[in-house]
């Protein structure tokens, strides 16, 4: 059932989205060197392999220029890439990952191979579903890089503050997985992106709140004083 709320909510957005995508991947290469989209590979169901799609909103050479992470204000970020990063409408290709099979419209957000080396046991059961293009990790750290902005060490906080707090959320996602739940997600996904407001997610407080102290915990160690380059 869960395969079929897929196709039939991502086919016809990604046939009615196709000329909005054209009109924006035309935005990006006009306003900078390099290609309209970007492709990276990430971890995806049973730990294959995965290429997931997205509209570039970097500058070209932005992996060789910085850390992986990326906080509000990293210069590599274009103009009109800021703005599709804070919409989200980066995203909208990874609608072709979900009707190929790659993805879902509602699951754990596929990472990098370099943070899932740092996966727990008990995290791994993130990897037993496909992975989506939103969850209620994605909706409570939706401004995660305003968070990562006030780390001195991006990567480091990343890894040991916003990332085990992520993957705290996407596991009860898991747990809860349903119809019901998916729907509910990708309604709160609609209201985010409209900027509707609405109570926040269950839990979205708590797991701020500690992912902010981790952070500043991680500012005080000896030697963090270095912000990331």
């Amino acid at each position: 059932m869960k395969r079929l709320l897929d196709l039939a909510l991502a086919l016809p957005a990604l046939v009615a989205s196709a000329p909005f995508v054209a009109a924006l991947a035309a935005a990006v290469k006009l306003s900078s060197p390099g290609p309209a989209f970007f492709r990276q590979q990430r971890v995806g169901r049973g730990g294959r392999p995965l290429v997931i799609y997205k509209l570039r909103s970097m500058r070209e050479d932005a992996e060789r220029q910085g850390p992986h992470v990326t906080a509000a204000g990293d210069p590599r970020i274009t103009p009109i890439g800021a703005l599709l990063r804070r919409s989200k409408l980066d995203e909208l290709p990874q609608l072709w990952n979900v009707v190929r099979g790659d993805m879902s419209l509602v699951g754990p957000r596929p990472e990098a191979e370099r943070y899932v080396a740092h996966y727990r046991p008990e995290w791994r059961r993130v990897l037993e579903v496909r992975p989506g293009i939103t969850d209620l990790a994605s909706l409570v750290f939706r401004d995660e890089e305003a968070l990562l902005a006030t780390a001195l060490d991006r990567e480091r906080a990343y890894v040991e503050a916003v990332l085990p707090a992520k993957l705290l959320l996407a596991l009860a996602g898991v747990a809860r997985s349903s119809l019901a739940y998916d729907l509910e997600i990708i309604g709160r996904t609609a209201a985010a992106v409209l900027r509707l407001p609405l109570p926040p997610p269950s839990g979205a407080a708590a797991a701020l709140a500690d992912a902010a102290a981790a952070i500043d915990r991680l500012n005080r160690v000896p030697g963090a004083a270095k912000r990331s380059a």
